[in-house]
């Protein structure tokens, strides 16, 4: 059974598992919270500095979301009549994406992606998703496909990196 996740209206955010208690949510003393920092990722993915590391924010629009590991790709539900259809056109939509340009994403082991709006040590109480993943260098991709007449799904691809 595939698990997604929703948001609230915000973006989604990927931080590694290690420096989840760092991650304050739209909660926090500072003028601009890290709930404000994801929002202000211009694109479809984007890295803001968490606790000695980055996260990764999938912006652009606050769609249902899992992580296909046979795949190494977060899919984003943006159109589809069922959750089936959205999947089975995962392939095609992975070899016809037009890709935005890569960002380098190194993560020290697992990440759980969740709503940005909460703070890290909170996300066990919503929707969220732990994703196992090799500590090391990321090459992350994104695009937005027409994968039907009705059916749109974007694509976040991690690539591991050698070296």
């Amino acid at each position: 059974m595939t698990e997604w996740v929703e948001s609230g209206g915000g973006p989604l955010i990927a931080v590694p598992e290690a420096v989840l208690p760092f991650w304050t949510g739209a909660d926090g003393d500072e003028p601009s919270s890290d709930y404000d920092r994801a929002c202000a990722v211009d694109g479809h993915v984007g890295l803001v500095p968490v606790g000695d590391t980055r996260a990764l924010v999938l912006g652009d629009e606050p769609a249902s979301t899992a992580f296909l590991p046979e795949y190494g790709t977060f899919v984003r539900w943006c159109a589809a009549d069922s959750e089936e259809e959205l999947l089975a056109q995962v392939p095609a939509a992975l070899d016809a994406a037009v890709w935005a340009p890569e960002v380098e994403w190194r993560v020290p082991g697992a990440v759980v992606l969740f709503d940005a709006a909460w703070p890290g040590d909170g996300s066990e109480r919503t929707d969220h998703v732990r994703v196992e993943l090799e500590p090391g260098r990321y090459g992350v991709r994104a695009a937005h496909v027409p994968a039907g007449p009705e059916t749109w799904l974007g694509l976040v691809h991690l690539r591991r990196l050698v070296n």
